[in-house]
């Protein structure tokens, strides 16, 4: 059993709330940095989300675990990349620790000088405007400073512990049988 949460009401399992929550699909969003000595730095976030028009703002939570958090914040900018449902495996790719993640994803600099990954549906370039540690997570908030859409592809959905661009009782059993 994993850890017990608590919050208004009973206390419940942790593995029990991300079950339920797993029922809301998510885009799955590469986000990239590139350091003036230390090259690129990528992680997948599935929680990408517009925050303000007006100053133009969107925002993504990371684990406080994560090791390219601290890049992306001595940076001071990103690039959310929108992956493609054909770039499971660059997804895969980019979850990865390993420094050598950008070895075979290829990229282009954004105006920022982020990574833009190939073959995305969209990006948007962001200057950090503010990061506030919430629970076992940071929220990241960036100021737009240019964004585009690169093609017509759906983007790459994370549900139910799976991915794909269309869900279907049939996928999700296939998902769980391969191993994905």
């Amino acid at each position: 059993m994993g850890p017990t949460m608590t919050g208004i009401g009973p206390a419940f399992d942790g593995r029990h709330f991300r079950d339920v929550l797993g029922n809301l699909p998510t885009a799955v969003v590469a986000v990239t940095t590139a350091g003036p000595d230390d090259g690129p730095a990528g992680m997948v976030v599935g929680t990408f989300t517009s925050v303000s028009l007006d100053p133009p703002l969107v925002s993504f939570l990371a684990d406080r675990s994560s090791q390219t958090l601290p890049r992306i914040r001595a940076a001071g900018r990103y690039c959310a990349n929108v992956l493609a449902a054909d770039q499971e495996a660059v997804c895969r790719r980019m979850a990865v620790r390993d420094p050598g993640k950008f070895d075979t994803v290829p990229w282009t600099p954004s105006p920022l000088g982020n990574p833009v990954l190939e073959g995305i549906v969209a990006w948007v370039d962001c200057m950090i405007e503010k990061v506030v540690e919430l629970g076992d997570h940071y929220l990241v908030v960036g100021r737009v400073h240019d964004l585009r859409v690169e093609s017509p592809k759906t983007p790459l959905l994370f549900f139910r512990g799976g991915y794909g661009d269309y869900f279907s009782a049939t996928s999700l059993v296939l998902d769980r049988l391969v191993g994905w």
